[in-house]
Formats: structure tokens, C-alpha cells, sequence
């Protein structure tokens, strides 16, 4: 691992909670950038100038989640806090007089199409339609939008991140109470609204063969090694376990690592009134994400957890077997 300054913005999030204690037990100095709970608040944008210049790296992982209904306000709040907070770390690192070498931003494999044809890498990846894929382009182009031509970028493309909590909490849930079986889309009535907004996911893979990348929690810190260590990464990078799977055989071993015998499949009605019920968008399990890590490959990093059902024990704490690192 480098040495020197660390700047994380939004740092009390998911990501930010395993990131900040593994850099600091390291031996990095860390300055956390948050709403509430860190060194320093969003909106002091003195402070933030201030530790940004004469680090050697800022992490950007602010970004109010998705797991919402997408209301007028929640959108324009998730563009907000995504677009805000990084123009605020890009403002900073264009004033300072030492500025990192390294800035490093969250992004989302959802910038991609719906794909259950072919998988998409950076290179030969097309970029979709929709609110979701929006909010990705638009923090892309917050981190890309000025000339910063001391501090090499890279967007971080992550898939769905596996880890002790986050998206497993509630599919845990769900499996034990025997809700666990595969989502399956079909057709849904979309409001004029929702169709203009692109809010309105239409029907695309049907009985759970939509695909299902993911990435273990430490190997997304292991990635933000390996970009420090290697000058060649920049642009965009895809952080997903190599070995995607659908979303059957995603509930299927949900279900297998928690021992749970059955779970009927749950059609798209059952879905949308259950979305509706605890406030988030069934695009979050009906969308086909096929993401491949095609530079992370190329630069030869191992993932400690390539396979889905070693990367759901540890989450769950069920065992700590491993692939070397």
C-alpha cells in the first residue's frame, strides 16, 4: 500500500465504513469529508481545500443511495449529492498548490445497457438509457469536467458490492422467511410520468436470466491499491468479480449459504407491490448487469473473491474461506 494523505468524501457510507478504518490500521492519514461524523462537513469548502492539497490521494464515495422510490425529489437529491460533492473535490484539487496525484470517484456498472446478450467491459461496453444511467453519465462528467493535468482520474465502475451489510441485509431477510427464490420480470403498466422520467423499467430478461455482477467489499478496497500502484489505470474501470452469474443462480446460492431449502420464484406484480411497500425501484433487481473487469485483468490483479458463494459466506460470516490473494 502507498503512503501519504488519503481524502475520503463520504466516508460514513457503506464503502466508506471498511475503507477509512483499513487505510488508517495501515498507517495512512485519512481526512473524512461527510455530511455528519467526519473530520470535515460538506459545504466548508475551505477545509476540504485545505486537506485535499498536499494529499497523494481522494476517494470520492458520496452519493445518497438508490434504494429509493424515484419521487421528483429523491432524483433531483441523488443527482445532487452525486454532482455537488464532486465538483466540490474537483474545485478543490484545481486550487491546490500540491495537488494528489490520484483522485479516485465512485460510479456504477448501472451506466451500462440492460445486457443478457454479451457482457460489457470498457472497452466494447454501450452506455444505456434512463434516470440510472444519467446519474452515472452526469458523475462522470462532474469528475471529468475540468483540466486537472497533475492528478491522473479514474471512475469507478462497481458492480452491486457484497460485504457485512448493505444489499445483503434485507436479501438475508427475505431468504429466511422464504421469499428468497429468483425475481422474475414480465410485463408492468408505466405511467406517462415514470415513461418521461426513465424511471419506468420495461420488461427485458424473463424467468431470472437477467445477469447479476458483483464484487466483494475487499476487493474493491484491493482495487483502489492497485490504481494507486499502477499509473497505466485511468478512465474508466470496472470493479466487478470476473465470474458474474444470473439472477437465479444468485438466490439459488443466497439460499444454499444461509441453508435455506425453498424459495418460490417472486413474479414481477409481487415485486412492484413489494417495492412500493418498502419504498425502492425493482430496477434494482430486474435491470441485466453484465460487467466484465477487463483493465483490472489486464493489470493482472487476483481477486481475492472471484466466486459469488465464497464472497456470500464472508459476508455473512458463515466462514472465512478464501482464494489467495
Amino acid at each position: 500500500m502507498s503512503t501519504g494523505r488519503v481524502v475520503v468524501g463520504g466516508s460514513t457510507g457503506f464503502m466508506g465504513r471498511y475503507l477509512v478504518p483499513r487505510l488508517r490500521a495501515a498507517g495512512r492519514e485519512v481526512v473524512t469529508i461527510s455530511r455528519h461524523g467526519a473530520d470535515i462537513p460538506w459545504g466548508d469548502q475551505d477545509a476540504v481545500d485545505r486537506a485535499i492539497d498536499g494529499a497523494t490521494l481522494v476517494v470520492g464515495l458520496a452519493g445518497k443511495s438508490v434504494n429509493c422510490r424515484y419521487t421528483p425529489a429523491n432524483r433531483a437529491e441523488i443527482v445532487r449529492s452525486r454532482t455537488e460533492t464532486t465538483d466540490a473535490l474537483g474545485s478543490a484539487i484545481a486550487r491546490a498548490s500540491n495537488p494528489p496525484t490520484l483522485w479516485i470517484n465512485s460510479s456504477t456498472a448501472t451506466i451500462y445497457r440492460h445486457a443478457d446478450d454479451r457482457p460489457m467491459t470498457e472497452s466494447t461496453g454501450e452506455i444505456g438509457s434512463g434516470f440510472s444511467v444519467e446519474v452515472a453519465k452526469s458523475w462522470e462528467n462532474a469528475l471529468f469536467a475540468r483540466d486537472l493535468p497533475a492528478t491522473r482520474r479514474v471512475a469507478l465502475r462497481s458492480a452491486i458490492v457484497l460485504g457485512d451489510g448493505g444489499v445483503l441485509g434485507p436479501l438475508r431477510r427475505l431468504a429466511r422467511l422464504g421469499l428468497g427464490g429468483p425475481q422474475y420480470d414480465g410485463p408492468w403498466p408505466a405511467s406517462a410520468a415514470r415513461r418521461e422520467a426513465g424511471t419506468a423499467h420495461l420488461p427485458g430478461s424473463r424467468r431470472g436470466t437477467q445477469r447479476f455482477s458483483w464484487v466483494h467489499i475487499d476487493d474493491v478496497a484491493r482495487i483502489i491499491d492497485l490504481l494507486e500502484e499502477t499509473p497505466s489505470l485511468e478512465g474508466p474501470v470496472n470493479a466487478a468479480s470476473p465470474h458474474p452469474v444470473d439472477n437465479v443462480e444468485f438466490m439459488a446460492t443466497v439460499r444454499r449459504v444461509l441453508g435455506v431449502g425453498f424459495g418460490p420464484p417472486l413474479p414481477r406484480w409481487t415485486l412492484e407491490l413489494g417495492a412500493i411497500g418498502i419504498r425502492t425501484e425493482t430496477e434494482l433487481v430486474l435491470k441485466s448487469r453484465w460487467v466484465l473487469p477487463e483493465k483490472l485483468l489486464d493489470a493482472g490483479f487476483r481477486f481475492r473473491f472471484p466466486t459469488l458463494e465464497d464472497a456470500l459466506r464472508d459476508s455473512f460470516g458463515i466462514t472465512t474461506t478464501s482464494s489467495a490473494a
